[in-house]
């Protein structure tokens, strides 16, 4: 995905909807946003956070992004319009349980990618947690039904 395709995200700064056959690719920005944004929280950006956030991007989405992908997403200018935590409140309501989940379980492992985790990560972390609102069970994986 080229960092030009946000098309998503620009689409909610300019107050459409999203429909629901496109909510996987809201998902997909969303966690690239969010990751990205996490790998410059305390203040520098590590090739190995670049390369995590590759890997779990992959993962997640099925889809390589490149590393200027993720640095050009982790650049302040990109949220000039709005805050990532202004932005992902807005998401937050057409996001499913699951995507909102999964967004926060990979920030966590971005952040333990470097063997520190700093104070600011956490403010991060927990920053992204309120903004789309996510519970303590979502973010220990446990969801009612059948295990």
């Amino acid at each position: 995905m080229a960092i030009a395709d946000l098309n998503y995200v620009l689409k909610l700064f300019g107050g459409s909807e999203v429909s629901a056959e496109h909510e996987n690719d809201l998902f997909e920005e969303t966690l690239l946003m969010t990751l990205a944004r996490a790998a410059d929280a305390d203040v520098s950006i590590q090739h190995v956070e670049v390369e995590k956030i590759q890997a779990i991007l992959k993962n997640h989405t099925g889809k390589e992004f490149s590393s200027a992908d993720v640095r050009v997403a982790a650049r302040e200018e990109l949220y000039a319009e709005a805050t990532l935590v202004k932005y992902l409140r807005g998401v937050q309501k057409k996001l499913s349980d699951a995507h909102r989940a999964e967004v926060v379980q990979a920030l966590t492992e971005v952040f333990r990618s470097d063997s520190t985790v700093s104070g600011l990560e956490v403010d991060f972390f927990n920053n992204v947690v309120a903004a789309l609102n996510v519970t303590p069970a979502q973010i220990a994986g446990l969801v009612a039904g059948d295990v």
